[in-house]
């Protein structure tokens, strides 16, 4: 009996919602889940929900800003636990300041985090699939992604900024077997941020009107195993009762 090859996804920024919905659906599939925060400790309870449900993963603290820690991430991946397969950047940065009270700090920060950081994971990762000839390259985007709204400057710029990175990669790598994906999730996620900072919101769970991480999941896996005579670059979730 042939020994499946072993797998890894990684996810860049597997909070408690999303991101870790993501890497516990890859898991359920037999990939190796290799999950980042900047705080290791915060993953245990993630891990610990794979390992219970009969997956493996790996957590690793590491600040995806920092070009050094994204350089040796990958690497130790690729030579000590199993070839990426597919990649994820999750990153959030959603702050709201109004512009004349947006500092050069706080714009720097945000574009930091959610455009730079992807693309140190996504240069990193590119580089271990393109001899392989294979791999999902997934970055996360949000309606900032396609429109700027009163107060959100800084991170309507870093995630527009996200989404034409993913283009020109997407366009780059396509052709030599990489598929690079921008989904934007267009609406509220049923997280404890919305919970607190947007209850009149969250109230809407319980007609489906904000998204369910479980359902972004299955999105990515679903994008993840496209063949590639018909690959989605950018797709688009929202509730059913979402404005747009």
């Amino acid at each position: 009996m042939t020994t499946p090859t072993p797998k890894a996804v990684l996810v860049i920024g597997a909070g408690d919602a999303t991101g870790g919905a993501i890497a516990r659906r890859f898991a359920r599939e037999g990939y190796i889940a290799c999950v980042t925060r900047r705080s290791a400790d915060k993953l245990a309870p993630l891990v610990a929900q794979i390992e219970a449900e009969g997956g493996k993963a790996h957590a690793f603290g590491s600040d995806a800003r920092k070009e050094e820690e994204m350089v040796a991430l990958v690497q130790k991946i690729e030579a000590e636990i199993a070839p990426i397969e597919a990649a994820v950047f999750n990153i959030g940065a959603n702050v709201r300041f109004p512009i004349t009270e947006t500092t050069a700090r706080v714009y720097f920060k945000v574009w930091e985090m959610a455009c730079f950081g992807g693309f140190l994971m996504g240069r990193e990762v590119a580089k271990a699939m393109l001899p392989r000839g294979r791999g999902s390259i997934i970055f996360t985007g949000a309606t900032a992604s396609l429109r700027g709204r009163d107060g959100y400057a800084a991170f309507a710029g870093a995630k527009a900024a996200l989404r034409a990175l993913a283009q020109s990669m997407a366009r780059e790598l396509g052709p030599k077997g990489i598929h690079v994906a921008h989904p934007v999730i267009d609406g509220a996620i049923d997280t404890e941020f919305i919970r607190t900072t947007f209850p009149e919101r969250y109230a809407l769970k319980d007609q489906q009107g904000i998204v369910d991480p479980e359902s972004i999941a299955e999105a990515y896996w679903q994008l993840h195993q496209q063949p590639r005579n018909a690959w989605t670059h950018e797709l688009e979730l929202r509730p059913w009762l979402e404005a747009w």
